[in-house]
């Protein structure tokens, strides 16, 4: 028997992005999740997905036909330079400036770029300055 094993967050057991261009949404992702240091876990007929990500296109089974439409979604980035890594990737990979790197007011060390990826979604970047995690993930075996 196959063991198989996810990784999840605490909030966010999966998110589904449908997409109207799958290939041009995979170089865009496949680029700012490799800088982000989240590999892509797989792929198929017309998704792929890492981590709580599932990128789907509209024909696919799951999708049942529909565009999910303009979302924002956050990914969490290790340092600055890292946000910065990740603005660059995504501006070279099809993405549009929504927002420079830089410190934003929402709390002290918040820094974070956003950019429109190929579908018009607000994908971001932050990092919310000095911090420690108690584990880099849940895991998950079944």
């Amino acid at each position: 028997m196959e063991t198989n094993q996810l990784h999840r967050g605490r909030l966010i057991d999966h998110l589904q992005l449908v997409v109207a261009d799958l290939p041009a949404s995979q170089r865009f992702y496949e680029a700012v999740l490799a800088v982000l240091n989240v590999p892509i876990g797989g792929t198929g007929p017309g998704y792929f997905w890492a981590d709580e990500l599932f990128v789907s296109s509209a024909d696919s089974e799951a999708a049942q036909g529909k565009l999910t439409g303009r979302h924002h979604l956050a990914f969490q980035a290790d340092g600055t330079a890292m946000v910065d890594a990740y603005y660059q990737a995504a501006l070279a990979n099809g993405g549009t400036d929504n927002g420079a790197p830089g410190y934003r007011p929402y709390h002290p060390g918040y820094y974070g770029a956003f950019v429109l990826d190929p579908d018009g979604n607000n994908i971001e970047a932050v990092h919310h300055g000095a911090a420690t995690r108690n584990a880099p993930s849940v895991t998950v075996t079944f």
